[in-house]
């Protein structure tokens, strides 16, 4: 740089200007407005704002609430050193957070007809339940009396008309609708729906110190979450033990002769002491550490009359932000009016409006969702465990039994921790339009009424409580339920790569493309993040826009396999058609350092080798600090030592070519010229080439029954097993696939259409089938104690049993055997049946 300076100053100077000006433009536009939301929102300053953390800030206004609230604020959390769980010490505890699964692998365009296999009974169920979802989509989410629609029946009957033809041919093919069914600010709403917040996590023996507390209560909710931990293998008998011996020794502390007594100690180094000691005599005693983890559901228990400035903090940022994303809606609309207008002041000033409402909607997103982080942060004034894992939990379920729905209706992609990712036929009922009496209109969306109705019978909080009168401590008790499903789509496309391991598929990463073509989503892959080879970040920004490309699953599989073709040319040709420079940018690497390059001590990794090249020829002043930012590449000598250690940095290739020459003959330990085309190790580039293909092109083609379109990438060998089952036309069918399950509480009830089992196949009736529950009773019975006519009809049965064996009739053949209709009399039916059985019995004795 300092060489450019002196001379090309003037062009020098043009790029420092021209730098300086996209900056500031960059500030401007994307930094300066959020910094000034979160200073409005935080009590703090534009500086202090910068500096923190989201858990901090989101402290720093919880206790501006509780001050307001006339609430002492608490000490910071101190974990407990000693916890104990089936007389073993806790190594770690934690809870189950939100579930995250992948569930198909492959491309998935609306233009592409898929293949689905619907069943019938869920439809049918829908359609029994069809007037309860309008109704509640009209009264409760529209707000508007149901005798107001005028065109209730016609929806309701087109509604009806898609699914009666959907539950009539399970079995189709058809363009399919890509949907994102997530739930509105999922976690937010749990808290305030359930009233969660760290006071409220109860005990039995708080609520009996409660002048609440009395017969018949409805102030405390109880809600279950999942603890997750880790036990040391010790008993708690060895820990005490160990801990009497290490009390009367001498530590050492620091140098070689300094030491003290172990109770002269702070607490933390007594624990670490403590512990250090405790793991080797779990390794020495039992040959391992730690246990395997340990899950438990436990319950929390809610107080519903806590003070509730949590909840109300959480209420008005959700409310606000809401508001705020409002405003940035009506602004946009006033943007394209003004740019349609060509007036420049007043689209100056929509612009302005726009970045500030977005940057407020923004801020007030963060900050609401540290809310639920929060309360896990290490040394946090409002902690809790429970209302974490309560939260995640109710979250979990809610995500589960949307799925299990959705398995039967469509196919589910991706499972997030707050949506479905899914695809539904094509002619699944969508978007419909309600009219009323005062001319006003009520859109809904089909697919997230009937996922509400399912949220809201089963997470609406019926002990909601509201203090109305704070002398007389008067409350009231309202039914509280704000989580609600939204629906994002549908989309175009979306890709959901492989994994190159046999069995396990890649969580949170895929491509969304807009009806428009335009990326609507991209998550989790190479080309966002910082560091990575640039040949796969450039080959990922190429490939996925040629997912479009094609009339059939094979043509858009053969578009893309050209791009990755082209860049396995490049590297079998070590890329002759490119310049040195552009080589370079396509192959190096890059990783910025945590910490300085002496604290690595001698961990190996590309980063600390290329640190220590770097210092070798610019000097370890160079170095010394943490933050430095090490780009390199792996050359191919010397061979048979791990890449760690061939790593070379690029700033050697900037420097004198004579200077270069020695070094490199000094790091690869060989005779050569400067070349990076001979030093470079082009297998190792290949191969990191090849992986990204599998993941996203082969391995996927294959799972989809497509031959693979880079033949010169070959399939891992357990994929070869699974593509030989899937093209397998005798393969054995799985038992599951004949039988469905029968419903518990619909069981007793079949009997009267079931006969013996050597009458079936002369009975007419035969095995009825039961229709799948469907309803706030995903994943629930009906009834949790069991069905009342259930109960009596075993009831009976049990006591004709009884009543059967205590009697002593003499045995009759088949023929004598009277023909009872067991509908109109079950116990002589019963009886007729005993002795036939019974008779059959010592007939086979006899024959014996």
């Amino acid at each position: 740089m300092v060489r450019f300076a002196m001379e090309q100053p003037q062009t020098m100077a043009s790029y420092s200007v021209s730098d300086a000006v996209a900056t500031y433009y960059l500030y401007m536009t994307y930094v300066h407005p959020f910094i000034f939301s979160l200073a409005t929102i935080i009590p703090m300053s534009p500086d202090e704002v910068l500096r923190k953390g989201s858990g901090t800030l989101c402290e720093m206004l919880l206790m501006v609430q509780a001050f307001q609230a006339n609430i002492i604020c608490p000490n910071k959390h101190q974990a407990d050193l000693e916890k104990f769980y089936n007389n073993r010490l806790v190594e770690s505890e934690t809870y189950i957070g939100g579930h995250v699964e992948c569930l198909e692998t492959g491309v998935f365009r609306s233009d592409l007809p898929t293949k689905f296999q619907l069943e019938p009974s869920a439809f049918e169920q829908l359609i029994e339940n069809l007037d309860r979802d309008l109704q509640y989509a009209i009264a409760v989410e529209g707000k508007l009396d149901i005798d107001s629609v005028t065109n209730y029946d016609e929806v309701k009957d087109a509604i009806k008309q898609k699914l009666v033809s959907l539950r009539d041919h399970p079995t189709r093919e058809e363009c399919p609708l890509i949907y994102h069914l997530d739930v509105a600010a999922m976690y937010p709403n749990i808290i305030l729906t359930n009233r969660l917040q760290p006071p409220s996590i109860v005990t039995d023996v708080d609520c009996t110190a409660c002048d609440f507390n009395r017969p018949g209560k409805n102030c405390l909710r109880t809600l279950e979450w999942v603890w997750r931990g880790e036990t040391y293998t010790a008993k708690k008998s060895d820990y005490h033990h160990i801990k009497r011996q290490i009390e009367s020794e001498m530590i050492q502390t620091g140098g070689v002769t300094s030491s003290k007594p172990f109770l002269d100690l702070s607490k933390p180094e007594h624990l670490l002491k403590l512990k250090d000691r405790l793991k080797k005599y779990c390794q020495k005693a039992y040959k391992r550490v730690v246990d395997k983890p340990i899950t438990e559901v436990r319950e929390a228990g809610i107080c519903m009359r806590e003070n509730s400035f949590y909840v109300d903090t959480v209420r008005s940022f959700r409310d606000r932000r809401y508001e705020y994303k409002g405003l940035n809606k009506t602004w946009k609309g006033k943007l394209s009016e003004a740019k349609a207008s060509g007036n420049s002041i007043k689209i100056q000033e929509a612009q302005d409006m726009v970045v500030l409402y977005d940057s407020l909607q923004l801020a007030h997103k963060c900050i609401l969702n540290s809310f639920y982080g929060y309360v896990m942060r290490k040394g946090a004034r409002w902690y809790s465990m429970e209302m974490a894992g309560v939260v995640t939990y109710t979250g979990a379920k809610i995500i589960q039994n949307a799925r299990l729905l959705v398995d039967k209706i469509g196919r589910p992609l991706e499972l997030d921790t707050d949506g479905i990712w899914c695809v539904l036929p094509g002619s699944f009922p969508e978007n419909f339009t309600f009219k009323t009496k005062a001319e006003k209109k009520l859109t809904i969306s089909y697919p997230c009424v009937m996922l509400n109705v399912d949220v809201a019978r089963t997470n609406t909080n019926d002990q909601y409580q509201t203090l109305k009168d704070p002398v007389s401590k008067l409350y009231t008790t309202n039914s509280e339920c704000s989580i609600e499903f939204e629906v994002d789509g549908p989309y175009k496309a979306m890709i959901l790569p492989a994994s190159k391991e046999e069995g396990i598929l890649i969580k949170k990463r895929y491509a969304v493309f807009n009806e428009d073509g335009t990326l609507a989503e991209l998550k989790g892959f190479e080309i966002k993040r910082r560091g990575e080879l640039k040949l796969i970040k450039v080959f990922q920004a190429e490939v996925f826009d040629k997912f479009l490309h094609g009339s059939t699953l094979e043509e858009c599989y053969a578009a893309v396999a050209s791009v990755a073709n082209r860049w396995l040319d490049l590297l079998d040709n070590q890329g002759i058609d490119i310049s040195d420079s552009e080589l370079l940018g396509f192959i190096s690497e890059s990783s910025t350092m945590s910490k300085s390059l002496v604290d690595y001590g001698e961990q190996k990794s590309c980063a600390v080798t290329t640190a220590k090249r770097l210092a070798e020829f610019l000097g370890d002043s160079m170095v010394k600090d943490k933050g430095l930012h090490c780009q390199y590449i792996v050359a191919r000598e010397p061979q048979g030592t791990p890449v760690s250690e061939r790593a070379v940095p690029v700033a050697i290739f900037e420097t004198d070519a004579e200077v270069a020459k020695f070094y490199l003959r000094k790091w690869c330990k060989v005779s050569t010229e400067a070349n990076i085309r001979f030093i470079l190790d082009w297998s190792y580039y290949k191969q990191r080439l090849s992986s990204a293909i599998q993941k996203i092109i082969t391995i996927p083609a294959a799972m989809q029954k497509i031959s693979n379109p880079v033949p010169r990438v070959l399939h891992p060998d357990w994929l070869h097993k699974k593509v030989r089952e899937k093209d397998d036309r005798f393969r054995q069918r799985k038992l599951r696939d004949m039988f469905s399950p029968l419903n518990k509480d619909m069981g007793m009830h079949n009997l009267n259409g079931t006969g013996d089992i050597e009458d079936l196949l002369t009975s007419d009736k035969g095995l009825r089938k039961t229709t799948a529950s469907h309803g706030f009773n995903i994943g629930k019975e009906n009834h949790p104690n069991g069905s009342p006519s259930a109960k009596a009809s075993l009831g009976h049965c049990k006591n004709q049993q009884k009543s059967v064996i205590r009697s002593n009739e003499p045995l009759r053949d088949d023929s004598a055997d009277e023909i009872v209709d067991r509908s109109t009399d079950y116990q002589g039916w019963l009886e007729a049946r005993k002795r036939k059985w019974k008779y059959v019995r010592e007939q086979k004795k006899r024959r014996r």
